[in-house]
């Protein structure tokens, strides 16, 4: 008899690429200011798709977008957002690459502010994740944090940033412990605070 698989979140499926994303990252606390520009741009362009197809086309857009360094996406020109639209690795949406260079900016501008993205980004939870104790179907979409969060970044003039991406963001980059009490992970990312 082989080893019994552990519970995990039902998103999780069976895809080993989502399995290996929920059971080693998606609700691990970031700080890093590069991974956490990274997953706001991945988020925007994942509105409308599954976030399967945008994990297989990860690194894929790290080359296109030269590693997600916000500096050089924020100087992106006509002639670099028509180099996007012809890679096909990528999702090619005009207004979502258009985003990512004005996103870059925006970044840049409050990290110029406060000092790094992660300082600012974790005042809208206190500094420290939210433990929710959700059963599996009982996860929101959005909360009050996450529209809070999407009405301050488009303030400063981010776009792709609805209160549902938010969201997703906060619980992939741990801001939020959603995975579901009957998963492996959730004591697991508790102890990660």
């Amino acid at each position: 008899m082989g080893a019994r698989e552990p519970l995990r979140c039902p998103w999780a499926g069976t895809d080993p690429l989502y399995v290996a994303y929920h059971d080693v990252e998606w609700g691990v606390p970031v700080r890093d200011d590069r991974v956490l520009f990274e997953f706001l741009v991945l988020e925007g362009f994942q509105a409308g798709l599954s976030w399967l197809t945008i994990l297989r086309k990860r690194d894929a857009f790290r080359k296109a977008f030269d590693g997600f360094d916000a500096a050089k996406i924020a100087r992106y020109g006509a002639r670099e957002r028509t180099r996007l639209m012809k890679d096909e690795r990528i999702v090619r949406n005009r207004a979502k690459i258009a985003a990512a260079s004005e996103n870059a900016k925006a970044f840049l501008a409050i990290r110029q502010e406060r000092g790094s993205f992660a300082e600012y980004l974790w005042e809208f939870v206190g500094g420290s994740p939210f433990r929710n104790r959700f059963r599996a179907g009982q996860v929101p979409a959005e909360t009050d944090e996450s529209r809070t969060l999407s009405k301050d970044l488009r303030r400063r003039g981010f776009n792709f940033v609805g209160p549902t991406i938010c969201y997703a963001f906060m619980q992939a980059t741990g801001m939020v412990n959603d995975h579901v009490v009957e998963c492996f992970r959730h004591r697991e990312i508790a102890k990660l605070r």
